[in-house]
């Protein structure tokens, strides 16, 4: 069974410039994450984990990667009227651009929503991580006869200025709204968020990009195409005429939109009791099932360090680092506080032994690499060495990028023999 009142859409994002080197090559949704799943795979799990099972991917950059990922991950039985659709930007007659804004993005392809039988719209965000059930919001939406219910959570003064802020009633209706507002005019916009949040300083809501919107209304609105942006335009314009509500969500999320957050939410997997939790059966997270060998490891010290399936690992230490599927490591190497996504295929025995391949897949011999991030399919030669940190200025190669001293590989990258980076 499945939710059948409620069609989710998820909004892909557009170039992801602040995730670059990381969406080159691939969509924002499509980035890995943990070693072995992809962005796009959070909100689709939890739409799965709450029996919505009918889902729209809205993306329009390098759309090819996320295709094939969804194809193979998400497939119904023949019976069944759940699906998972890629709906990438396409010029009609009517239109002939490209998505201008969130808004404008369900706006071209409403006519594809419209074609379901539901009630209420969920729009989500393609990159956030987060475990949530949407059954909760869908229900507490009914239950106060919301036009709009946005999820909201609770953040404090440092973090408000990054954020929509959204200022409630004591029955959680949204009373008014202001896009990242600065210090100075906090003070004004404090919300009731309840005494344990607001004995932790949490007293602002701020969006989390999640929204439940009635269908006749949003058919609606949507035919006002002046209007390109949820965030900055339709939700400001809805407040004070419509019934808009805050549904405040108090567990782990944070927004993956740039190298920094990104680094942070996978190295934070690490942890001894990770914030978003891999290893909740309630909240599974979905991804391509792979057949692949186990990890085999020789003589390595291993400390906080998450390694997926099939990875072959001589180093001498990982420490604080996320090791993705098929990942390489030579012997003597150190690797801290980094991510390593992986390679999408393995060389065979006959291809090292014959000494046609100069560098390796994966890290080589007496490497010594941290705050780092490594794409996939990455080839690093013996005795290189990469410390990241806040040393470094930005800079981008052919190679690598350094973002807030986090140094990422670009997929596929080359690193010669004794490079230094540091």
């Amino acid at each position: 069974m499945y939710n059948e009142s409620v069609l989710s859409v998820i909004l892909g994002g557009g170039q992801g410039t602040r995730l670059h080197p990381l969406t080159e090559s691939r969509s924002k949704p499509a980035v890995p994450i943990a070693g072995k799943y992809r962005l796009v795979d959070i909100p689709i799990s939890n739409c799965l984990n709450s029996d919505i099972k009918r889902m729209y991917v809205l993306t329009q950059f390098n759309s090819a990667s996320l295709n094939r990922h969804i194809k193979n991950t998400f497939n119904f039985s023949f019976f069944s009227s759940a699906f998972v659709d890629v709906l990438a930007a396409e010029q009609t007659p009517n239109n002939k651009t490209w998505y201008q804004g969130t808004a404008d993005a369900v706006r071209q392809g409403m006519h594809h929503f419209l074609k379901n039988k539901f009630d209420y719209f969920l729009i989500l965000s393609g990159d956030q991580l987060y475990h949530m059930d949407y059954n909760k919001m869908i229900e507490q939406h009914r239950d106060t006869g919301a036009d709009i219910t946005i999820g909201t959570v609770p953040v404090n003064a440092k973090e408000a200025p990054s954020f929509g802020i959204l200022k409630t009633d004591k029955d959680n209706r949204i009373t008014s709204f202001i896009e990242k507002p600065s210090a100075e005019l906090l003070p004004e916009w404090v919300s009731p968020t309840g005494p344990e949040m607001e004995a932790e300083g949490r007293s602002y809501l701020g969006s989390m990009g999640i929204y439940i919107f009635n269908r006749k209304l949003l058919e609606e609105l949507m035919n006002d195409e002046s209007t390109v942006d949820f965030g900055k335009e339709i939700i400001p314009q809805a407040i004070g005429k419509r019934k808009v509500f805050s549904y405040q969500f108090e567990g782990y999320w944070t927004d993956i939109g740039n190298i920094e957050s990104f680094f942070e939410a996978n190295i934070g997997l690490t942890d001894y009791i990770p914030k978003f939790n891999l290893y909740d059966i309630t909240n599974r997270v979905y991804t391509r099932a792979r057949i692949l060998p186990t990890s085999k490891i020789v003589n390595t010290q291993l400390e906080k360090t998450v390694i997926a399936e099939g990875c072959l690992i001589s180093a001498d230490k990982i420490e604080s680092s996320v090791i993705g599927i098929r990942s390489r490591i030579g012997k003597g190497s150190i690797i801290k506080n980094t991510y390593m996504m992986g390679n999408d295929f393995y060389e065979s025995l006959e291809e090292i032994e014959s000494k046609k391949i100069d560098i390796l897949a994966g890290v080589g011999e007496n490497c010594q690499i941290s705050y780092t991030i490594i794409d996939k399919n990455c080839r690093i030669g013996d005795n290189t060495i990469i410390e990241g940190g806040k040393h470094l200025e930005d800079k981008e190669t052919d190679s690598y990028v350094i973002k807030e001293g986090i140094v990422v590989l670009k997929k596929g990258a080359v690193l010669p023999v004794g490079t230094i980076i540091k």
